[in-house]
């Protein structure tokens, strides 16, 4: 058996390691597989660092398996075109490093599934990324269950992993002193293992070329949603957006960054959903920034609570709560209040149909509705006055909570995501916040109008930047 401690020697401290399937590798393994689903990059990526870790232990080269599905949940066109610019530096990524890179998809006569990959490569152990979404997780419990050889995941998707903390949390601010006492042990850069033994095909293996759309004779796929050019995926991508924020952004982020007019925020959550970068090595460029004098400790504070505190707070809440996407897993108190004024009349009232075209008496609310169809993303103090209106308009905090999470997934490039629907949770049933005043639909739960919230920034331009002409 490989001897976790040994294998894992000179991996920095923030790698921790869960055992899904325990034994002995194949005694006449050829490789180990890094089975690469969430962690979609070569850099400084801790899952794919302990899988080469491991293929030094057992004297074996490593190589990438990424299998694109037809069926993935709430995916289309958008997103798959954004996952597949990616692939690609992916794949040059993986080339420099001598780890091996195979793409398979359903449609193709190699086959796409995992199990039977790992027998034509005869693979001594597989390493893989972890997530916390429902059915991602199922695919990984399920595959620990048939396996005959190791199987260990790696949360490559947070700073700090979420199984140290082994709950989640009703309040950011009960969440802090948890998170800031392991920081210094985790928020350390990502080593880079030496790979030791490089890899080479004993045989032909089959992998779909990265020239061709990666959806090419999807049948039954979304293509409904296209691709947009406000972002390019990849690693490549991640890493010029980083800089240009933290070169000339993140000095007066606390300021700007409520500002949707302004586009003050990083605009990383896109490239952070899809692993095309890591948690890990945007706080490390932040503070960075901070050290040559480019921002300010105040900014960087403020950013680094969104990018880690708010972020893996969301991460624990989909983790733990079996009911993330649905209005189910609301705090009894909001479901009490919820439940109390489900009769009242709604001032205005909108169809699903009709909040998807922006078609609402809310030129605020419509441009937003349009910045996230046009560009894949939302500036996040939008999405909270978003979700708000959504709920005063729709029929109950049900349905509210239903059409929030198919708009949302739809179109953005960050959907489907722990942070989305904890942010959908905190707009309309209450998560991660606490009772207000008592009013109309809403009940205790947090109220945003119009009015207040454009006079806080310059409404008028981001009005008319989303006019709709």
């Amino acid at each position: 058996m490989v001897e976790l401690p040994e294998a894992l020697a000179g991996i920095a401290a923030n790698t921790r390691v869960t055992v899904r399937r325990g034994g002995e590798p194949r005694a006449d393994g050829k490789c180990v597989v890094y089975w690469m689903q969430r962690a979609e990059r070569a850099l400084e990526n801790p899952a794919l660092e302990v899988a080469v870790a491991c293929g030094n232990a057992l004297g074996l080269p490593v190589v990438a398996y990424f299998s694109v599905i037809e069926n993935f949940p709430h995916a289309n066109w958008r997103h798959y075109h954004f996952l597949q610019q990616g692939l690609i530096d992916v794949q040059e990524g993986m080339a420099e490093r001598e780890v091996g890179f195979v793409l398979r998809r359903p449609v193709d006569s190699e086959g796409h599934r995992l199990e039977a990959f790992l027998e034509e490569v005869e693979a001594a152990m597989v390493v893989g990324d972890e997530n916390p979404m429902r059915e991602p997780e199922r695919w990984r419990s399920a595959l620990a269950g048939k396996l005959k050889i190791p199987f260990f995941t790696v949360d490559a998707d947070v700073v700090v992993p979420s199984a140290v903390f082994e709950r989640t949390f009703t309040l950011l601010h009960h969440f802090r002193p948890k998170l800031h006492a392991e920081l210094d042990k985790y928020l350390v850069p990502v080593k880079k293992v030496p790979v030791s033994y490089a890899w080479e095909p004993w045989k032909k293996i089959g992998s779909y070329s990265l020239e061709e759309d990666i959806t090419k004779g999807f049948n039954n796929f979304d293509r409904s949603v296209g691709p947009v050019d406000s972002f390019t995926g990849g690693t490549k991508g991640a890493l010029k957006r980083l800089r240009e924020f933290t070169e000339t952004q993140l000095v007066d982020y606390d300021e700007r960054h409520n500002h949707p007019e302004m586009n003050g925020t990083s605009q990383m959550s896109p490239y952070l959903h899809f692993g095309h970068i890591g948690p890990i090595t945007i706080a490390l460029a932040v503070k960075d920034a901070v050290k040559r004098g480019k921002a300010n400790q105040d900014a960087a504070d403020k950013y680094l609570d969104e990018l880690i505190g708010w972020r893996e707070l969301a991460v624990l809440f989909v983790k733990h709560n079996a009911n993330y996407d649905s209005w189910e897993c609301a705090e009894p108190w909001a479901r009490k209040t919820l439940t109390e004024h489900a009769g009242d009349t709604r001032p205005w009232s909108y169809s699903l149909k009709q909040l998807e075209a922006a078609e609402t008496h809310d030129a605020l609310w419509n441009a937003a509705q349009r910045q996230m169809v046009r560009d894949g993303w939302m500036h996040n103090y939008m999405r909270m006055y978003w979700g708000k209106k959504i709920l005063e308009w729709s029929p109950d905090a049900a349905r509210a909570f239903e059409w929030a999470v198919y708009l949302n997934d739809k179109y953005e490039l960050d959907g489907r995501d722990p942070n989305g629907y904890a942010g959908i949770a905190w707009a309309i049933v209450g998560k991660h916040d606490r009772p207000w005043f008592d009013r109309p639909v809403f009940g205790l739960v947090r109220y945003m109008s119009g009015e207040s919230t454009g006079r806080k920034f310059d409404s008028r331009r981001y009005v008319e930047m989303y006019s709709g002409s």
